[in-house]
Protein backbone atom coordinates (compact mmCIF):
# COMPACT_ATOMS: atom_id res chain seq x y z
CA UNK A 1 0.00 0.00 0.00
CA UNK A 2 1.17 3.39 -0.85
CA UNK A 3 2.77 5.74 1.94
CA UNK A 4 0.10 8.06 1.11
CA UNK A 5 -2.66 5.73 1.02
CA UNK A 6 -1.57 3.95 4.83
CA UNK A 7 -1.46 7.75 6.23
CA UNK A 8 -5.17 8.85 4.70
CA UNK A 9 -5.96 5.50 6.66
CA UNK A 10 -4.15 6.69 10.35
CA UNK A 11 -5.71 9.69 9.77
CA UNK A 12 -9.37 8.09 9.23
CA UNK A 13 -7.97 5.54 12.23
CA UNK A 14 -7.71 8.93 14.58
CA UNK A 15 -10.98 10.31 13.49
CA UNK A 16 -12.64 7.16 14.39
CA UNK A 17 -10.49 6.57 17.67
CA UNK A 18 -9.15 3.48 16.36
CA UNK A 19 -5.20 4.86 18.48
CA UNK A 20 -4.21 1.29 18.50
CA UNK A 21 -4.57 0.53 14.75
CA UNK A 22 -3.44 4.06 14.31
CA UNK A 23 -0.25 3.20 16.30
CA UNK A 24 0.45 -0.18 14.58
CA UNK A 25 0.06 1.27 10.60
CA UNK A 26 2.56 4.30 11.85
CA UNK A 27 4.62 1.61 13.48
CA UNK A 28 5.48 -0.20 10.18
CA UNK A 29 5.54 3.07 8.21
CA UNK A 30 8.75 4.34 10.28
CA UNK A 31 9.91 0.24 9.86
CA UNK A 32 9.37 0.84 6.40
CA UNK A 33 10.40 4.46 6.00
CA UNK A 34 12.98 4.58 8.83
CA UNK A 35 14.86 7.52 8.26
CA UNK A 36 11.85 10.05 7.40
CA UNK A 37 11.47 12.06 10.15
CA UNK A 38 7.33 13.32 9.89
CA UNK A 39 6.33 9.50 10.45
CA UNK A 40 8.77 9.31 13.49
CA UNK A 41 6.90 12.41 14.40
CA UNK A 42 3.55 11.49 13.67
CA UNK A 43 4.36 8.64 15.64
CA UNK A 44 5.30 10.25 18.79
CA UNK A 45 1.75 11.89 18.53
CA UNK A 46 0.07 9.00 18.76
CA UNK A 47 2.23 7.91 22.03
CA UNK A 48 1.59 11.36 23.48
CA UNK A 49 -2.07 9.77 22.98
CA UNK A 50 -1.29 6.98 25.13
CA UNK A 51 0.37 9.04 27.87
CA UNK A 52 3.52 7.25 27.13
CA UNK A 53 6.32 9.94 27.34
CA UNK A 54 9.18 7.28 26.94
CA UNK A 55 8.11 6.29 23.38
CA UNK A 56 6.63 9.55 22.58
CA UNK A 57 10.73 10.76 23.27
CA UNK A 58 11.95 8.24 21.75
CA UNK A 59 10.42 9.10 18.28
CA UNK A 60 10.70 12.33 18.68
CA UNK A 61 14.37 12.12 19.38
CA UNK A 62 16.03 12.97 16.66
CA UNK A 63 13.82 16.36 16.53
CA UNK A 64 14.96 19.89 17.67
CA UNK A 65 11.95 20.61 19.21
CA UNK A 66 11.35 18.02 21.24
CA UNK A 67 10.10 18.02 24.63
CA UNK A 68 12.49 17.47 27.44
CA UNK A 69 10.38 15.48 29.88
CA UNK A 70 9.95 13.18 26.93
CA UNK A 71 13.94 13.27 25.86
CA UNK A 72 14.43 11.99 30.06
CA UNK A 73 11.94 9.46 29.59
CA UNK A 74 13.04 7.75 26.47
CA UNK A 75 17.48 7.99 27.85
CA UNK A 76 15.86 5.94 31.40
CA UNK A 77 14.25 3.66 29.44
CA UNK A 78 17.29 2.82 26.66
CA UNK A 79 20.15 4.00 29.17
CA UNK A 80 23.05 2.71 27.09
CA UNK A 81 24.17 3.89 23.39
CA UNK A 82 23.43 0.36 22.12
CA UNK A 83 20.14 0.40 23.62
CA UNK A 84 19.27 3.93 22.08
CA UNK A 85 20.88 2.79 18.65
CA UNK A 86 18.52 -0.29 18.67
CA UNK A 87 15.13 1.68 20.24
CA UNK A 88 16.15 4.59 17.36
CA UNK A 89 15.69 1.85 14.60
CA UNK A 90 17.62 3.95 12.17
CA UNK A 91 19.06 2.85 8.68
CA UNK A 92 21.59 3.87 6.64
CA UNK A 93 24.08 6.83 6.86
CA UNK A 94 23.12 9.81 9.02
CA UNK A 95 23.02 12.00 6.11
CA UNK A 96 19.35 10.56 5.12
CA UNK A 97 17.99 12.76 8.07
CA UNK A 98 17.83 16.11 5.74
CA UNK A 99 18.54 17.81 9.57
CA UNK A 100 21.35 19.32 10.65
CA UNK A 101 19.98 18.57 14.44
CA UNK A 102 18.93 14.56 13.50
CA UNK A 103 22.15 14.18 11.98
CA UNK A 104 23.95 15.05 14.69
CA UNK A 105 22.05 12.78 17.31
CA UNK A 106 22.33 10.01 15.35
CA UNK A 107 26.40 10.69 14.99
CA UNK A 108 26.45 11.18 18.45
CA UNK A 109 24.50 7.76 19.53
CA UNK A 110 26.50 6.17 17.10
CA UNK A 111 29.75 7.33 18.10
CA UNK A 112 29.17 6.47 21.60
CA UNK A 113 28.03 3.19 20.97
CA UNK A 114 31.44 2.64 18.99
CA UNK A 115 33.38 3.75 21.76
CA UNK A 116 31.88 1.54 24.34
CA UNK A 117 32.06 -1.86 21.76
CA UNK A 118 35.58 -0.94 21.21
CA UNK A 119 34.88 -0.94 17.33
CA UNK A 120 33.36 0.62 14.94
CA UNK A 121 29.24 0.28 14.46
CA UNK A 122 26.81 1.82 11.96
CA UNK A 123 23.19 1.60 11.64
CA UNK A 124 22.74 -0.97 9.37
CA UNK A 125 24.29 -3.31 11.88
CA UNK A 126 22.82 -2.03 15.05
CA UNK A 127 24.77 -4.20 17.59
CA UNK A 128 22.41 -6.61 19.49
CA UNK A 129 23.03 -6.66 23.58
CA UNK A 130 26.42 -7.96 24.76
CA UNK A 131 27.07 -11.72 25.70
CA UNK A 132 25.31 -12.27 28.69
CA UNK A 133 23.24 -9.66 29.13
CA UNK A 134 19.73 -9.67 27.78
CA UNK A 135 17.89 -8.29 25.33
CA UNK A 136 15.14 -5.90 25.98
CA UNK A 137 12.17 -7.88 26.58
CA UNK A 138 14.15 -11.17 26.81
CA UNK A 139 16.04 -13.18 29.58
CA UNK A 140 15.45 -15.87 31.52
CA UNK A 141 11.99 -15.58 32.83
CA UNK A 142 10.43 -14.84 29.22
CA UNK A 143 12.98 -18.11 27.89
CA UNK A 144 11.38 -20.01 30.84
CA UNK A 145 7.74 -19.05 29.54
CA UNK A 146 8.69 -19.91 25.95
CA UNK A 147 10.33 -23.36 27.05
CA UNK A 148 6.94 -23.65 29.02
CA UNK A 149 4.79 -23.18 26.50
CA UNK A 150 6.19 -25.23 23.79
CA UNK A 151 6.29 -27.96 26.59
CA UNK A 152 2.12 -27.41 27.02
CA UNK A 153 1.71 -27.66 23.26
CA UNK A 154 3.48 -30.92 23.42
CA UNK A 155 1.88 -32.60 26.36
CA UNK A 156 -1.45 -31.68 24.88
CA UNK A 157 -0.69 -33.29 21.26
CA UNK A 158 -0.07 -36.25 22.96
CA UNK A 159 -2.93 -36.27 25.30
CA UNK A 160 -4.80 -35.69 22.22
CA UNK A 161 -3.00 -38.50 20.15
CA UNK A 162 -3.14 -41.24 23.64
CA UNK A 163 -7.10 -40.45 23.60
CA UNK A 164 -7.39 -41.30 19.94
CA UNK A 165 -5.46 -44.26 20.13
CA UNK A 166 -7.59 -45.80 23.29
CA UNK A 167 -11.32 -44.37 21.55
CA UNK A 168 -9.95 -46.67 18.32
CA UNK A 169 -9.14 -49.53 20.36
CA UNK A 170 -12.37 -49.90 21.77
Amino acid sequence: MPLTATLARVDADLAAGRVPLARQRLRGLVSSYPTDLTLRRRLAEVYRLYGEPAEAGRWMYLEEDRDADETSAFEARYPTAQERMRALAWHGPESLAHSAFAVERLTAVRTDCSEVLGRPVDWDSTPSAPDGEPDAGTGRFSGFLAGAGCLGVVLAMLGIWVNGLIALFR
